[in-house]
């Protein structure tokens, strides 16, 4: 049987605390909204357990940290990472694992053992990020990420909605299998969700363009109708 295909939405509050809370209480009853991404930005500012307790005080759909970018340090600092996540209360970690294999393992299974679920990127969505595209970092190396992380028994990847074909081949590289994508670059970097059908589990992060919306709940009504066939 083929599986069913499902698209959501994760709204990414890059932003004041207090526009952050009001985003979420103008969204949080939209069916297609699986979660909340925090950034650096909150994070800093006000410190994540105060961030995630004024979330929880309002929604109960999963809150994601993006460390912006995590797991680019050596292997060791991996437990402290994830003991500071647990106890503020963080339900999902993004990984971009750039230190190299050592530092995925050590701070994928340091997340796993506080149970949190992991989400590891590769690729980012901006251009000269890969040597192919004229950046620092070597392809094969970078994409590599992915299919290591797999093996740990990671099922969450980062995918960069700006770059399709890219996104093609991770997904061919990784073969079948229950996976779930989420996806940056919606909106102001130029991504669509068309063409991502391919993508059985696929969450669109949502920022700059839903922080702008007059009517940020209708607007991620729009993308959602727009993306059904």
């Amino acid at each position: 049987m083929a599986m069913e295909r499902r698209l959501g939405l994760i709204p990414a509050l890059d932003c004041d605390l207090e526009k952050a809370i009001e985003l979420v209480l103008k969204v949080d009853n939209v069916a297609g909204v699986y979660g909340y991404k925090v950034g650096f930005v909150l994070g800093l500012a006000h410190g994540l357990p105060k961030v995630v307790e004024r979330i929880r005080k309002i929604s109960k759909k999963p809150v994601i940290y993006d460390h912006q970018k995590a797991a680019t340090d050596i292997p060791d600092t991996g437990e402290a990472f994830a003991r500071t996540l647990a106890a503020a209360g963080v339900d999902e970690a993004i990984l971009f694992p750039q230190a190299g294999p050592e530092t995925l393992t050590a701070w994928t299974r340091a997340l796993q053992l506080e149970r949190l679920k992991v989400i590891v990127g590769g690729v980012m969505t901006h251009p000269k990020y890969l040597a192919s595209e004229g950046g620092f970092l070597a392809d094969e190396g970078i994409l590599s990420a992915y299919g290591q992380a797999a093996q740990l028994g990671v099922r969450a990847f980062v995918v960069p909605m700006t770059k399709p074909e890219l996104v093609r081949g991770v997904a061919e590289r990784l073969g079948a299998g229950d996976w779930e994508f989420y996806s940056p670059g919606l909106g102001a970097q130029g991504g669509s969700l068309a063409g991502f059908d391919f993508l059985k589990r696929h969450y669109a992060i949502v920022g700059r363009s839903l922080l702008k919306a007059e009517d940020p709940a209708r607007y991620l009504e729009g993308l959602l109708k727009e993306a059904t066939p």
